[in-house]
């Protein structure tokens, strides 16, 4: 998938993601975050794009986080990685050179646990990558979703969690079943793609959205656009600023901009890692009207 059929992909579905609210009309553009440092108190950081690719740290950004952090600044990550347990993040993040605590790496998937509180009993079909285990999820009622169709039948609704594994005969038979009896289902992780060392992964939001054109179920998204993962970040930030002194920084129109101004935050895209490495912002802006207050060049 390219940049522009990324676009493309998240353009199609903007009816089911929630409307730009920013009033700015022409970002502030800076070489990096320390430029508008002074103007903020709290930094939420995307990870793909803004801290990674991949498996490959960002060059300079873990000293960019010290030095916010010794200028008093909060720095959370907020990140739509549902499809690893919570553990398994922070030794990435510790492998990449990042001392982030765990509390403060807010997740889609710990958004969608949040969610998940008062709906006991439930049986679920989980689209998830065996390997990466169960982690996070052992109080929940699970089957894994695979080739043996007698679970998509059995279940009372489904999770989208990680599609590293996921294959078009699986989601035939999600789309199949779906069809012949609605259920609940439940995205944590409403992205579409992700930027990787040698191009896009498609991400459980892309099924999501496909799944939703097809049988005209309304999926529950977890994360970034939505507001729900904001709430989880809110709650982590001690003391809480002004809405206008928190910027959430990322390198999606559609995920991370877009979810700030949801959340009513400021907001930052990197222009020159991630989504738009070797793609156009400016013309990306103008097409879909999603303006952020900053653009960076590097975080």
């Amino acid at each position: 998938m390219t940049v522009d059929t990324a676009f493309a992909a998240y353009e199609a579905v903007r009816h089911r993601l929630p409307a730009p609210s920013n009033t700015a009309t022409r970002p502030h553009c800076v070489e990096t975050l320390a430029d508008v440092a002074d103007r903020y108190d709290a930094f939420l950081l995307d990870a793909f794009g803004v801290l990674n690719i991949g498996e490959t740290a960002i060059e300079g950004v873990a000293g960019r986080i010290a030095d916010l952090r010794a200028a008093g600044k909060q720095v959370l990550i907020v990140s739509n990685a549902a499809g690893f347990p919570h553990a398994a993040l922070m030794e990435k993040y510790a492998r990449l050179g990042y001392d982030f605590a765990p509390e403060e790496v807010i997740t889609s998937r710990r958004t969608l646990l949040e969610g998940l509180k008062g709906r006991g009993g439930t049986r679920w079909g989980l689209m998830a990558t065996r390997s990466t285990g169960l982690r996070d999820l052992e109080g929940l009622d699970l089957v894994y979703l695979e080739e043996d169709p007698a679970p998509y039948a059995q279940v009372e609704g489904f999770l989208l969690v990680g599609s590293a594994a996921w294959t078009e005969g699986r989601q035939a038979l999600l789309e199949a079943a779906i069809a012949e009896r609605p259920r609940p289902v439940l995205v944590g992780n409403p992205d579409i793609v992700a930027p990787r060392e040698s191009g896009f992964s498609t991400e459980p939001g892309h099924y999501a959205h496909r799944l939703a054109d097809r049988t005209g179920i309304t999926p529950e998204f977890f994360g970034k656009p939505f507001a729900n993962i904001y709430d989880l970040a809110f709650a982590r930030l001690n003391p809480l600023p002004p809405r206008d002194r928190i910027l959430m920084v990322g390198d999606s129109l559609h995920t991370d901009i877009l979810g700030a101004q949801t959340a009513g935050v400021h907001s930052a895209l990197v222009a020159g890692y991630g989504f738009f490495a070797e793609g156009d912002p400016q013309a990306a802006i103008t097409r879909s009207g999603i303006v952020p207050d900053v653009i960076v060049t590097r975080p």
